[in-house]
């Protein structure tokens, strides 16, 4: 899978744990990137392990052989990971590690709850979770990359009509269909140039895939009241055979598109 598919796959369970644990999503989500290869390692194929937690989990353990740093000098050495049955129970695992720390030291990583995903990241390092010593600016490097900040501001909005993420690529989409209405006021009879234009609102479209893989995860629910006018202006454009019975994110993304105008009778002409 992408880097951009793995984020996705994860971040649903990364907001949602947050919100119980306190355990930043941004860290979650960069620690699970580095620690499977982006889910591309044996460890997790095989065992649905994502953070090289060892021991027994709850589908019990495979021996896989990993580097270690012993003085600063990486060796090969054999040990049982843990094995799990989902992504979510790694996750789970995970932040249980973090939230109850080890047996000698309960507090052990308890200046991550809470913090930051830089800071969460420094002390996380610095509370000897790995023995890369490199370990912190790896993570914060994928943090900066990839913006999982943003996935902090979700959890914290928890239930809000619009989160961090929907609000970037909101005001993303309306720049985009700002431009392309230009393009098209500006059009002539030219059929190359009207094909140039559907081309655009296509990918503008495509930029929500990301969206619609968390939105698969989400229990159905019924109309919420706002998204009463999106629901109705669905209807009205022909969109909708069975407006009740959508997913939170799904009434929220018909709400954006509403805004934005795309829902309008003959917008999808």
């Amino acid at each position: 899978m992408t880097e951009t598919e793995f984020i996705a796959r994860i971040a649903n369970f990364a907001i949602k744990d947050m919100q119980i644990s306190k355990v930043p999503a941004s860290l979650t989500i960069a620690q699970a990137a580095l620690e499977s290869g982006w889910g591309s390692s044996g460890l997790t194929v095989k065992a649905n392990n994502l953070f090289g937690i060892k021991g027994t989990g709850p589908a019990g353990s495979i021996t896989v052989q990993t580097t270690e740093y012993v003085n600063g000098k990486a060796v090969k050495v054999e040990a049982p990971f843990r094995a799990y049955n989902n992504w979510g129970e790694s996750v789970a695992d995970h932040s249980v590690l973090i939230v109850n720390g080890v047996s000698w030291n309960r507090n052990l990583y308890s200046k991550v709850l809470g913090a930051s995903g830089k800071v969460a990241a420094q002390e996380i390092a610095a509370a000897g979770y790995a023995t890369d010593p490199n370990y912190a600016a790896k993570l914060i490097q994928i943090m900066n990359t990839y913006n999982l900040y943003l996935y902090d501001e979700d959890a914290k909005e928890g239930d809000d009509e619009m989160s961090a993420v929907d609000k970037q690529k909101l005001v993303s989409l309306e720049t985009e269909i700002k431009e392309l209405r230009a393009l098209l006021a500006s059009l002539t009879d030219s059929k190359d140039t009207l094909k140039t234009g559907v081309q655009e609102l296509g990918q503008s479209i495509n930029k929500l895939t990301d969206r619609v893989t968390l939105i698969e995860s989400r229990a159905v629910m019924n109309v919420p009241p706002w998204a009463e006018a999106a629901v109705k202006a669905s209807n009205a454009a022909g969109l909708l055979a069975t407006p009740s019975g959508g997913s939170y994110d799904f009434y929220r993304i018909l709400t954006v598109l509403n805004r934005a105008g795309l829902l309008a009778p003959g917008s999808g002409k």
